[in-house]
């Protein structure tokens, strides 16, 4: 299947399962017209399996392009969990799979205190995921985490960025951002 197929097939189903309208407060605290569960797509499992395909299509461009190899991807629980999982499992018929990790809000409480866990190795190569950015706040959380780690991000995936600054927020970081969707191409 195309890339134009699965990406059309993907906003399908995005628009269908996690897309509403209304009057709604975000994690960020800002009021919006628009809302966005991209989890409901992303595990769904239509959903999940074409997010992996164009996410691991998109990935693998994206490392040619930029010069580098990534050894694991993740990201901020829950939002980014089930599209690490997606891309990284779609990536292990290839000859260089990632890795999957995620990245606790806090570290955990009791055994090793760990914040980052699955398979994640100081001095990793990742991208860094999230499925919706409005501020960028999650995603330069989670980059906090791993670069304390000594992770050196390559760049983030985003499912959908809202347009809201988030992008510019994680790229003055240093980060670059690719989304799949953005607001304008997912209602335009």
């Amino acid at each position: 299947m195309a890339n134009n197929d699965i990406r059309a097939q993907l906003k399908s189903i995005l628009l269908e399962k996690s897309v509403r309208t209304g009057e709604f407060t975000l994690a960020s605290g800002k009021t919006s017209d628009l809302y966005i569960d991209c989890r409901v797509t992303a595990m769904d499992p239509v959903g999940a399996t074409l997010i992996g395909k164009l996410g691991w299509e998109t990935v693998k461009a994206e490392l040619v392009e930029r010069g580098v190899n990534a050894q694991a991807i993740g990201g901020m629980t829950l939002g980014a969990d089930p599209i690490s999982l997606a891309v990284g499992m779609t990536s292990a018929a290839d000859e260089k799979p990632l890795q999957v990790f995620t990245v606790r809000k806090e570290p955990k409480g009791h055994g090793k205190g760990k914040q980052i866990e699955g398979n994640f190795n100081e001095g990793d190569t990742i991208v860094i995921v999230d499925d919706v950015i409005t501020t960028g706040g999650s995603t330069l959380k989670a980059a906090d985490v791993l670069e304390a780690s000594g992770a050196k991000i390559a760049f983030a995936l985003v499912l959908v960025d809202r347009e809201e600054g988030g992008r510019e927020a994680i790229e003055a970081r240093g980060i670059p951002v690719v989304s799949l969707f953005s607001r304008s191409t997912l209602l335009g």
